[in-house]
């Protein structure tokens, strides 16, 4: 599909589903919201779904309230779905990624799909895609959107707000992926009224004591530093999830104190969760933890930010990933 024969399908009111991914981060509430509030103002009726429950920490979202969970109510999911006339997909490639919704949406080669994302190696399941692997977010990539349908007269104070938020999280308050093109759209923003000095509080400002606990008890017990090879660990065991109570999105951020290092360039947070063991890896420069992710641990993300799991067991998977870093220290040491 063109751009065009996209405008063409949105000119009319439409049923419309946006999905994005589990474990929905700030960009894919962002970018889903800030669609969900341009659509609306078509006439459009519009359902966001998400796979698992996003963190509370973005529950002051406008219609944050609305968002139906695939894991809480998948009946209603299927039933909207199934009904629906266009389907988004937004800051995922793969559908995959969104588990049970995604084998609802495979069949539906009828209903048109329209990909929104900056990930790497997009599947090839949509009628039309905006894919840009240099993008900040796909927030920045939904102001794109708009503006090529020719509504940009419609990113009102409240899509703003949404998109702004997404922005933020995905460049973490814009200290990466950043570019002369994204700080002209965030003035764009600010034009249109969204307050930055609230939004950051709102973002950044709004833990509860147990999480500082959390990141203390982290980096004074839990950290590990291996400067043969500039890299930082930090693990996170099951007795840790009970002692601290953490829930979804508790351990947001927490490995980007591992790059706050002069000499970290690879920082890597591990956790013991009940099924599976989790991995976070960031990165400073040009050290790809994508490619990391994608060969040793079933994952993938951003060439700086990424992430994958492991059936194997705590010990197991901190000593692979151990026993990588001789194959990568020509790179971290920048060799």
């Amino acid at each position: 599909m063109t751009i065009a024969e996209v405008k063409s399908i949105l000119s009319m009111p439409k049923r419309i589903c946006i999905t994005s991914h589990r474990n929905p981060d700030g960009d894919a509430i962002g970018s889903s919201l800030g669609l969900y509030h341009y659509l609306i103002q078509a006439g459009h009726t519009v359902s966001v779904i998400f796979p698992s429950d996003f963190p509370l920490i973005f529950s002051w979202m406008p219609d944050s309230d609305q968002i139906l969970i695939s894991d809480l109510e998948l009946p209603k999911v299927r039933k909207v779905l199934l009904e629906a006339d266009v389907i988004f997909a937004l800051d995922y490639n793969a559908l995959d990624r969104i588990d049970k919704t995604g084998e609802i949406i495979r069949p539906l080669s009828q209903v048109p799909k329209i990909l929104i994302d900056h990930h790497r190696e997009p599947e090839l399941f949509a009628d039309f895609m905006l894919s840009d692997i240099t993008a900040s977010s796909t927030c920045e990539l939904v102001f794109d959107f708009i503006h090529l349908l020719n509504d940009a007269d419609k990113i009102n104070k409240t899509v703003g707000e949404c998109l702004y938020t997404g922005i933020v999280t995905d460049t973490g308050s814009f200290k990466f992926a950043t570019s002369p093109k994204l700080f002209r759209i965030v003035a764009n923003l600010l034009e249109r009224g969204v307050e930055d000095y609230r939004l950051q509080d709102l973002i950044n400002n709004c833990l509860p004591e147990k999480n500082l606990r959390l990141l203390g008890h982290c980096l004074a017990n839990r950290m590990e530093v291996l400067p043969e090879y500039k890299t930082g660990i930090i693990t996170i065991t099951k007795k840790d999830y009970e002692t601290f109570d953490i829930q979804r999105g508790d351990t947001e951020g927490i490995v980007n104190y591992l790059l706050s290092m002069s000499d970290v360039r690879l920082g890597c947070l591990i956790m013991e969760q009940p099924t599976i063991v989790k991995i976070s890896m960031r990165s400073k420069g040009d050290f790809n933890v994508q490619e990391m992710c994608r060969d040793h641990f079933n994952g993938g993300g951003h060439k700086n930010a990424s992430g994958g799991y492991s059936h194997q067991g705590l010990k197991f998977t901190v000593e692979k990933l151990k026993n990588l870093l001789p194959t990568y220290k020509d790179k971290l040491l920048n060799i």
